[in-house]
Formats: C-alpha cells, sequence, structure tokens
C-alpha cells in the first residue's frame, strides 16, 4: 500500500460519495478503537486510519453493510 488510495475506485463499491464517507469513517474508527497497526508508505510515514479505511474498500476487503428499507 505505498500509494494513496484511488477515491475513484472506492467509489465503485458504494452508491456515492456519502456512503463513502460514511463507511470510511466507521472502518477508521473500528481501526483505531481495535488498535490495527499502521501501514507506512515508501517514505516511512505512517498512513492515517482513514486512508487505510478507503484502501480497504477500494480493494474490496471492507464489507460496506447497507440498512435497506427498514420497515418497523
Amino acid at each position: 500500500m505505498g500509494r494513496r488510495p484511488l477515491i475513484e475506485e472506492a467509489l465503485k463499491k458504494v452508491n456515492n460519495r456519502y456512503e463513502l464517507v460514511h463507511a470510511a469513517a466507521k472502518l477508521a474508527k473500528e481501526l483505531y478503537e481495535t488498535g490495527i497497526e499502521s501501514y507506512v508508505n515508501e517514505e516511512g510515514i505512517p498512513l492515517k486510519k482513514t486512508v487505510i479505511a478507503i484502501d480497504e474498500i477500494a480493494k474490496g476487503r471492507a464489507i460496506i453493510v447497507r440498512k435497506e428499507n427498514i420497515e418497523e
């Protein structure tokens, strides 16, 4: 994971930009809370959890669960 995630690739996995932002934020929070190791780029700089989350979505490693028309 040496480069920044491609937003266009991540957008192919979701319905719209709002859903991408929401999913990436939830995943980044989960990564932070679980204490997952940070990845580093070629320059040795650690990547932020949001960058890791978007990359995971772009690569299809994150499952996005949608609540479809929940009836009460």
